[in-house]
């Protein structure tokens, strides 16, 4: 089977999974809910204001990380980056902790201040590693992938901290969010981290070439005509911004951007034309069926998103290490 044919048949397994998943949970809904968006029933109204936003968000976020995951292993030039490992979605959290901390509730442009914030931890991460490259340009990547596990590990001191200085309502509520999960996504949310998202996208998917061939070693790319240092600028900027917009409204879901393009390099090969789209339409899937698992396997409570997809990808992580 050629690549193309791989790539569509994911396209229409994930468009099965975004159209199915609506349907699934613990209250059974008809079909015909799917065409009275404006109904006033109960079944029409858990249908359009709660999963339909759900499993949207879901797909958005599962495929802006796995995007930004596969940006960054083509970047690092290693198979276990990712913006979490990178310290840039722990630069994220950081900023809606702190928003949520201060509980301060203003709307920017359209957008909450939850978003902004995430977006300023996200660009502060990744402004710290990309000012690394600076002063050390000879600086291996092994070297810049420390610098963001230290990163990552500051963030997490500093949440830890508003924490433990926080009241034990406020903190229990940074925990929860903590660990993932779209329980509390809404339309509102879903339009807030859109913009992010696709303006990410957006630059990312136009440097498809130049991920090749960085992601074959900065000499040869800049022997053939690559900007390396303008080009990785532009990406870590690109990714830090979509990141930051999935953890604002979804909180940090981790291995996404990890497995996603793993499985899909194996079934596409590395060339990050179709590796991209693969991607984004893979992780988005993903996404969408971890957190259908969530709210039905113990329902009618729920487990948050975060907890399935680190259950699926710790054995995957190891099996990476192995595998190399």
């Amino acid at each position: 089977m050629n690549r193309g044919s791989v790539l569509l048949l994911l396209i229409v397994g994930a468009a099965a999974v975004v159209v199915g998943a609506p349907f699934i949970g613990p209250v059974s809904l008809p079909f015909a809910v799917a065409f009275d968006p404006l109904g006033a029933d109960s079944a029409s109204r858990i249908f359009w204001q709660i999963r339909v936003p759900r499993v949207a968000a879901a797909f958005l976020g599962g495929a802006g990380l796995a995007v930004g995951g596969a940006v960054f292993q083509a970047v690092f030039r290693n198979p276990l980056a990712t913006p979490y490992i990178l310290g840039v979605a722990a630069g994220a959290s950081f900023g809606v902790a702190a928003v949520a901390r201060i509980g301060v509730g203003v709307v920017v442009l359209g957008l909450g201040l939850q978003s902004w914030s995430a977006l300023a931890g996200a660009l502060l991460a990744v402004s710290i590693v990309w000012l690394l490259t600076k002063i050390r340009p000879d600086a291996a990547t092994s070297t810049l992938l420390l610098a963001g596990v230290s990163l990552n590990f500051f963030f997490s001191s500093l949440i830890l901290f508003l924490q433990y200085t926080a009241s034990f309502a406020d903190a229990y509520r940074v925990l929860r969010w903590l660990m993932g999960g779209l329980g509390g996504v809404d339309l509102t949310s879903v339009a807030q981290m859109t913009p992010f998202v696709a303006l990410g996208m957006a630059v990312i998917f136009a440097f498809g070439r130049e991920l090749d061939l960085l992601a074959t070693g900065s000499e040869l790319a800049a022997s053939r005509g690559v900007a390396v240092a303008g080009t990785r600028t532009t990406l870590f900027v690109a990714t830090s911004v979509m990141v930051g917009g999935v953890v604002a409204a979804c909180g940090p879901i981790g291995f996404v951007g990890m497995m996603s393009p793993h499985i899909c390099r194996l079934l596409l090969g590395p060339g990050h034309r179709l590796l991209l789209p693969a991607s984004a339409v893979f992780g988005g899937a993903f996404l969408v069926l971890c957190d259908t698992a969530a709210r039905t396997m113990m329902a009618p409570a729920e487990l948050p998103v975060g907890v399935i997809t680190a259950f699926l990808g710790a054995p995957f992580f190891l099996w990476l290490l192995l595998r190399k």
